[in-house]
């Protein structure tokens, strides 16, 4: 569990440069967006995911790492905007955006440490392939959820469907970079 600790910090700390840099670039425009559209956002970079896995032919010259940091960041952004609202324009300087991304990968790391302890690290024996396809799965439940205007009778939230989405793409990028 050690390690897996330190190698989910390590692609955190990937994921995290990458906002911060994007953050520099482009603010905190992400702030518009609403939940379906950030759904909709992680939903096209899985199926391109499961679309490198299953095509022979790549005509991107991208792998799936910068799929999975987006997966995350983007999952990210909407526990963030759970939170927070939508707003009409940008509201968030870098040291709060960065307060915020932090606040939910803690939280969400300490999910999937509890998990991994119930679990007992079964995700080591997972492929990358089926990884993806639980993202994706936890997509349609999202959507799902969305369209019932946010509801669940007995199942979890979307924040924590989000979360799983995270943990997911985290033990995708160790499992490429092992």
């Amino acid at each position: 569990m050690q390690n897996t600790s330190k190698q989910y910090d390590a692609v955190i700390t990937t994921c995290r440069d990458l906002f911060i840099n994007k953050m520099s670039d482009y603010g905190s425009a992400w702030r518009i967006l609403r939940l379906p559209s950030l759904t909709d956002q992680i939903f096209i970079k899985a199926q391109r995911i499961r679309g490198l896995q299953q095509n022979d032919v790549q005509k991107v010259d991208e792998g799936q790492e910068p799929e999975f940091i987006g997966i995350i960041n983007y999952c990210i952004m909407a526990l963030v905007q759970i939170d927070k609202g939508v707003v009409e324009q940008p509201d968030l300087d870098l040291d709060a955006a960065i307060a915020l991304y932090d606040e939910k990968v803690a939280l969400t790391k300490k999910l999937m440490q509890d998990k991994n302890h119930d679990y007992g690290e079964a995700w080591r024996d997972m492929r990358v392939s089926s990884l993806t396809d639980l993202i994706l799965q936890k997509l349609l439940r999202v959507k799902q959820i969305e369209d019932n205007s946010g509801k669940t009778i007995v199942s979890e939230g979307i924040d924590a469907n989000y979360q799983d989405m995270i943990n997911y793409a985290i033990f995708a990028m160790i499992h490429l970079g092992e």
